[in-house]
């Protein structure tokens, strides 16, 4: 998924070294459930190394004068709270003596391995159980272990083509099982307005871009608004997948805020508040969860298709001075089990930033024409353990990332990528907008351009922070190429040299002067006992929720229909209600007149009658089987909603 990185550390959680040790901990669970342990089992020694402050040392122990069931950490700085476990949830509670109970630091969960504690972490911070089964060898997890991209790029393309895009991209497990911190987003792309012709700051001051990326100036062109999204594995996931999952993603504001689905931002719990929502569900049957689209398990390779075309759904208008275009950008899915609209981004949602900058006026991607920023995998946050052996030297230990491999040896990342103009679906909606005449919703094939494509060498580096030391070595296991797929189109994958069914980057890299360079398990020494340290497992996350307040916009107008659950491949249950088009929140925070809520929600009725999940609209792939959405996600309305009334995710959670 391509969620742009501005800077290190912008969408990759930031990391904070310990003033205090406030017992949150994080579970490894290896074939046995934190439930099997006993309070008395958690009793020993811990330690975070190095050791750099007398909070870094400490003790958990049987709270004295208690019935045996309630702990207390005591470490060498003399500071003591109480640890209250619940080992059936596998947590240890703190309460109001912990002097950090009011940042949070509240939970813990146990860290265990072949049945027995040996150590927690705090945020990135890993404290080992002193005298345990490995003696005290546990490393701490880093981040920052791979930083690249595999990446192509796109040749010239003609004026006029800048009104929708559509590609397919496979789906396939890149780890064996969901890792807690790990981001790495499937290959996609990022839509931008195309302001070629404009030479000043399209971020007014006050935007996140504007005052801390001065780099990205003088205009801001590339982080003004975007569009991006795809196929990924995401830190901020709160429910882990072995095989990847949908977002949409995107900033209409210079990354001051990000909208990720009808109702959350990329990585938000909560739901946004109404001045941020900027999506409408559009599809009466596939749900859209927070967390990302899920998929059929088992899913290895097969394809995706997804577009985004600018269809002209409102009028445009000027408010209160602001000119606000007709251009709706709107996804479009191509699976086995769904084909169609999903959602589109509001008109307003990219006008509203020239409200108190009237310099922008008609610059966003309401008005403007999209550029395609190329495609590529985005390597991001992916852990890493480092040590050293006993002449000094480093080596690193990364996850090991598949990939599915063809009987040709190759890998099929990217492909059939295609750039539409106006003729290839925008006019064909804008002329009926307002009449009955039925719209041919099949992309016009005559319209597209099928740019050039140019593999770019795989570039990774590895670092925490700043850091960034250059890995070498990939080129003996694969190299990106452009590939000539049986139907006549054109794709973006990897060449591997000895791989049959499954390829893998390098996971072990050795340094070698400035870089550091892949090397075999077998090179690497055992003293360093970096071979036998296992990478957290991803835990159910927080909850995802919406607001409960009777006067607002979930609630008043509120659905029509519901709630109804469904329980997704990822574990989670989701909540929903169908709610009248309009009457969605974020088309309600939009406080339009009803004249034009009513032409919408007319235009919309009538388009639900035309928009089967079994019509054409992307050309099928030139090659290649498609994916299979999750069946949970497919959806039919109740009776007597079956045109103008869409499912609106109100909660995601995990499973009781």
């Amino acid at each position: 998924m391509m969620t742009r990185q501005i800077q290190p550390g912008s969408v990759v959680r930031s990391r904070i070294h310990l003033g205090c040790l406030c017992v949150v901990l994080l579970l490894i669970f290896d074939g046995l459930t934190a439930s099997a342990q006993t309070v008395k089992s958690l009793v020993g020694q811990y330690r975070r190394d190095p050791v750099e402050n007398p909070w870094h040392e400490g003790e958990i122990r049987i709270k004295p004068d208690s019935d045996g069931n309630a702990l207390e950490w005591v470490n060498k700085a003399g500071s003591t709270w109480n640890l209250l476990p619940d080992l059936a949830a596998g947590v240890l509670r703190s309460d109001n003596t912990n002097p950090y109970f009011g940042d949070g630091s509240t939970d813990s969960l146990l860290q265990i391995e072949d049945g027995k504690v040996i150590g927690f972490t705090f945020r990135d911070d890993e404290f080992h159980r002193l005298g345990g089964k490995r003696g005290g060898v546990r490393l701490p997890q880093k981040y920052g272990g791979l930083k690249g991209y595999l990446s192509m790029s796109l040749g010239e393309v003609p004026a006029g083509y800048g009104y929708g895009v559509s590609f397919y991209v496979a789906a396939w497990p890149l780890l064996e099982k969901p890792l807690q911190g790990f981001q790495v987003g499937l290959p996609s792309t990022w839509i931008t307005p195309d302001n070629s012709d404009f030479k000043q700051a399209l971020c007014p001051p006050g935007t996140v871009a504007r005052d801390n990326w001065p780099e990205r100036g003088p205009t801001y062109s590339d982080v003004f608004q975007t569009i991006e999204g795809g196929l990924g594995f995401w830190a901020s996931t709160q429910f882990g997948s072995a095989t990847s999952k949908y977002r949409i993603n995107g900033t209409p504001n210079g990354y001051t805020h990000e909208i990720s689905s009808p109702g959350w931002g990329f990585g938000r719990p909560q739901a946004l508040e109404p001045e941020k929502l900027g999506i409408a569900q559009l599809s009466n049957r596939l749900l859209i969860p927070p967390d990302g689209l899920t998929f059929k398990a088992g899913s290895a390779g097969e394809l995706l298709g997804n577009a985004w075309m600018a269809l002209p759904l409102t009028e445009p208008s000027n408010s209160a001075g602001t000119p606000t275009g007709e251009q709706n950008w709107t996804l479009f899915l191509n699976a086995i089990n769904f084909k169609g609209p999903v959602a589109c981004w509001i008109p307003e949602t990219w006008s509203r930033l020239s409200q108190r900058y009237h310099v922008i006026d008609g610059r966003g991607l309401d008005a403007r024409q999209g550029k395609m920023g190329g495609g590529a995998m985005e390597v991001n946050t992916v852990p890493f353990f480092e040590a050293q052996d006993a002449q000094g030297t480093r080596y690193t230990k990364v996850p090991r990332l598949q990939f599915p491999v063809n009987a040709e040896g190759e890998t099929v990342l990217m492909q059939d990528v295609t750039l539409y103009s106006g003729e290839g679906l925008y006019n064909r909606v804008k002329n009926p907008r307002q009449g009955k005449r039925k719209v041919a919703w099949r992309f016009n094939p005559k319209a597209a351009f099928h740019p050039e494509l140019r593999a770019e060498p795989i570039s990774f580096h590895q670092g925490e922070g700043e850091e960034n030391i250059e890995l070498s070595g990939f080129a003996n296991r694969a190299r990106t190429v452009i590939l000539d797929t049986p139907g006549g189109g054109k794709a973006f994958g990897l060449k591997w040299k000895n791989a049959r069914e499954w390829g893998s980057l390098p996971e072990y890299f050795r340094q070698e002067g400035e870089k550091r360079m892949a090397v075999a398990p077998a090179q690497i020494p055992k003293e360093t006992n970096l071979v036998r340290q296992v990478f957290r497992s991803a835990t159910a996350g927080t909850p995802y929720t919406s607001p409960e307040e009777a006067t607002g916009l979930w609630k008043k107008p509120g659905p029509k229909a519901g709630q109804y659950t469904a329980t997704l491949t990822d574990g989670s249950i989701v909540t929903y209600a169908w709610y009248r088009f309009i009457d969605q929140p974020s088309i309600v925070a939009l406080k339009w007149p009803e004249e034009k809520r009513d032409q919408l929600q007319s235009l919309i009725e009538r388009l639900h009658g035309e928009w089967s999940v079994n019509g054409d609209y992307m050309t099928p792939p030139s090659a290649g089987a498609l994916a299979t959405l999750d069946a949970a996600l497919r959806v039919d309305p109740p009776a007597g909603l079956e045109a103008g009334y869409v499912p609106i995710v109100l909660r995601q959670e995990a499973q009781p």
